[in-house]
C-alpha cells in the first residue's frame, strides 16, 4: 500500500457488481469471526454475556481504528482491499485453534492473544467498508457509494449472524468455523483479483500468495475434525471418545485409560462421572420421590442422560416419567451409547418414559399435565439463559403443574463452592410459595454438593421414607446430609427473577472467591 497522489479508477458494470457482491460476504466474515472468538470464550473461560460483551465493544473499537487508518491509504484502492482480505483469511482463519492452543497450553497467555486476534481483526473489517466506497465513489456518486456499502454491509452481517449459530457451528464445529469464514475471505481476494487484474499491480505476487492461503485454508477445513480433537484432547485429562455441537451446546464424552470409566461434559461443564453418578442421582431423586403421597406422574426437566429416571424408575407405583431436555441430541446420545444405556439401564426406552425436546421455561407454560413430583436436572446457572430455570417465576410456573401434595426438587450447586447460589435458590424457592427442604451430600467428582426440596406444605426427615434399593443414600446419610457446618451455613441471599436475574453474577462471583 503506497501513499501518493490518488490514480483515477474507471470501473466497469462487472467489476461493479464484484465490488457489491464483496461488500456482502466481507461483512458476513466479520460478524462472523466476532462470534466464533466470543463463542470460543465464552466455551473456554464462561460468563457468556462478558465474553460477547467485551468482544463486541473492542471489536467495534477496532473497526473504528481501522476506519480512520483509511485514510492513510491514498492509491491503489483495489489492490489495498485485496491484501485486507488476505491477511484477514489468515489471521482470521487460524483465530479458532490458536486460542484452543494457547489455552490448552499457555493459559496464562490466552487473554492477551485473544485481544491481539479481537484487534487485529477489527482493525483490518474497519478499513474495508470505508475502501470499497472510495473505490465504488468513482462510478457511482459518494452519496449512492456510501448508502450501496452501507445497506449491503448491514445485509451481509445479518446473513453472518445468522448463519453462524444455526448452520456453521452445528455443522462443521467452532474450529473449522473460522477455516470456512477465512475460505470465504481468501475467496473474496482472488475474484478480486481477477477481474481487477488490469488494474492492480503486483498481481501474480498476489495471486501465488492467495493461492497458497487459499490451499492452506481447503487443507485446514479438510482435516478439520482431527485439528478439533487435538485441540479439544488437550482440555481433558482422559481420551475424548464423543463430541458433538449441537445448535445449543458442546456434548463431550471421556474414558479413562486405566478403568475405562467415562465422564460427560457439555460446554466444557462435568455433567457427570460414570465412578459416582449414584451419589448424586441418588441424593435428587429419592428424597423427593419417598415422600409420602401420589407418585404417579412423574416430570424430569433436564436429565436427557437418562440417569435421573432410572432412579424413578424404582419406584412401582410410577405411571408415566416425562423427560423435557432442550436438546435432542443429548436425548439420542444416552438412547444409543452402549455404555451409557447400561449405565442408565435403557430407562429412555421404558415405556411409562416420554422424552420432550424443548425449552423446560417454555413447556411449563404451554402444558396443562399436574404432576406428583418435579425433578430439576439442570446445569448450574454458569450463563444467562439458564439463570431463568433458577428464577421465582420458574418455581412458580411449576407450583401450577403439581398436584395438591405435589413436591419438587432441584439440584442447586455446592455450598461450599458457591454458597451465596446455593442459598439464592433455597430463598428463591421460598419467595415462589413453597416450604424448604435443603441437603448436602459429598461427590466425589463434583466435591460437597446440594439440593433443595420444595412442597407447599413443609416437609421434615421423619415424611421421607426410603424403600427402595439404593448404593449410597440411607436413612442416616440423609438426616446427616441436613446438617449444614459454619461453612456452608444459610445466610441472606437474594431472590432471583427474570426481571433481576441476579443468581448468574452470584455463581461467577462465587467461583472468584
Amino acid at each position: 500500500m503506497r501513499s501518493g497522489s490518488p490514480t483515477q479508477l474507471v470501473l466497469g458494470d462487472r467489476q461493479v457488481v464484484v465490488l457489491l457482491v464483496s461488500i456482502i460476504f466481507v461483512a458476513l466474515c466479520g460478524i462472523a469471526y466476532e462470534l466464533i472468538i466470543a463463542a470460543a470464550s465464552t466455551y473456554l473461560l464462561g460468563n457468556s454475556v462478558y465474553q460477547f460483551s467485551l468482544t463486541i465493544g473492542f471489536f467495534m473499537f477496532a473497526m473504528g481504528i481501522g476506519s480512520f487508518l483509511s485514510r492513510l491509504i491514498v492509491d491503489d484502492l483495489v489492490k489495498s482491499f485485496i491484501v485486507i482480505e488476505i491477511v484477514i483469511s489468515i489471521a482470521g482463519g487460524v483465530c479458532s485453534l490458536t486460542l484452543f492452543i494457547v489455552y490448552a497450553y499457555v493459559t496464562v497467555l490466552y487473554v492477551p492473544v485473544m485481544y491481539f486476534f479481537i484487534i487485529l481483526i477489527g482493525i483490518l473489517v474497519g478499513l474495508e467498508a470505508p475502501l470499497l466506497t472510495r473505490i465504488l465513489s468513482h462510478k457511482e456518486i459518494l452519496r449512492k457509494s456510501i448508502s450501496d456499502v452501507l445497506s449491503l454491509d448491514y445485509i451481509g452481517a445479518l446473513i453472518g449472524s445468522v448463519a453462524f449459530p444455526l448452520l456453521l457451528l452445528p455443522s462443521v464445529g467452532l474450529i473449522r468455523s473460522s477455516f470456512v469464514i477465512g475460505l470465504i475471505n481468501i475467496l473474496t481476494a482472488v475474484v478480486n483479483l481477477y477481474y481487477f487484474k488490469t488494474q492492480v499491480r503486483s498481481t501474480r505476487l498476489l495471486t501465488w500468495i492467495s493461492v497458497c492461503v487459499l490451499a492452506a485454508l481447503s487443507v485446514l477445513t479438510a482435516v478439520g475434525s482431527r485439528l478439533s480433537s487435538f485441540a479439544e484432547q488437550h482440555l481433558y485429562q482422559d481420551q475424548v471418545i464423543f463430541r458433538k455441537q449441537t445448535p445449543y451446546q458442546k456434548i463431550v464424552v471421556t474414558q479413562n485409560s486405566l478403568d475405562s470409566r467415562f465422564r460427560m461434559f457439555i460446554d466444557g461443564h462435568i455433567q457427570f462421572s460414570e465412578r459416582d453418578e449414584y451419589r448424586y442421582h441418588e441424593a435428587l431423586v429419592h428424597p423427593v420421590m419417598a415422600l409420602a403421597g401420589r407418585r404417579e406422574q412423574v416430570l424430569i426437566l433436564g436429565g436427557g442422560d437418562g440417569l435421573a429416571a432410572r432412579e424413578v424408575l424404582k419406584y412401582a407405583d410410577v405411571r408415566s416419567v416425562t423427560i423435557v431436555d432442550i436438546d435432542p441430541e443429548v436425548t439420542r446420545f444416552a438412547a444409543g451409547f452402549p455404555a451409557l444405556r447400561t449405565l442408565n439401564k435403557d430407562a429412555l426406552r421404558d415405556p411409562r418414559v416420554k422424552v420432550v425436546n424443548a425449552d423446560a421455561f417454555n413447556y411449563l407454560q404451554k402444558s396443562r399435565q399436574k404432576y406428583d413430583r418435579v425433578i430439576i436436572d439442570m446445569p448450574d446457572p454458569h450463563n444467562e439463559a439458564l439463570s431463568k430455570l433458577y428464577s421465582r417465576e420458574f418455581y412458580r410456573l411449576i407450583a401450577n403443574r403439581l398436584s395438591p401434595q405435589g413436591a419438587l426438587v432441584t439440584q442447586s450447586s455446592s455450598p461450599f463452592f458457591a454458597r451465596r447460589t446455593y442459598w439464592s435458590i433455597a430463598s428463591t424457592i421460598g419467595a415462589a410459595g413453597y416450604h424448604t427442604f435443603s441437603y448436602q451430600v459429598t461427590i466425589p467428582a463434583f466435591g460437597i454438593w446440594g439440593f433443595h426440596l420444595g412442597r407447599k406444605i413443609p416437609v421434615s426427615l421423619t415424611d421421607i421414607r426410603l424403600t427402595v434399593p439404593t448404593r449410597f443414600l440411607t436413612g442416616e446419610v440423609l438426616a446427616s446430609a441436613t446438617v449444614f457446618g459454619k461453612d456452608v451455613s444459610r445466610i441472606d441471599s437474594p431472590v432471583n427473577t427474570l426481571l433481576e436475574p441476579v443468581i448468574y453474577m452470584l455463581y461467577v462471583n462465587d467461583l472468584r472467591n
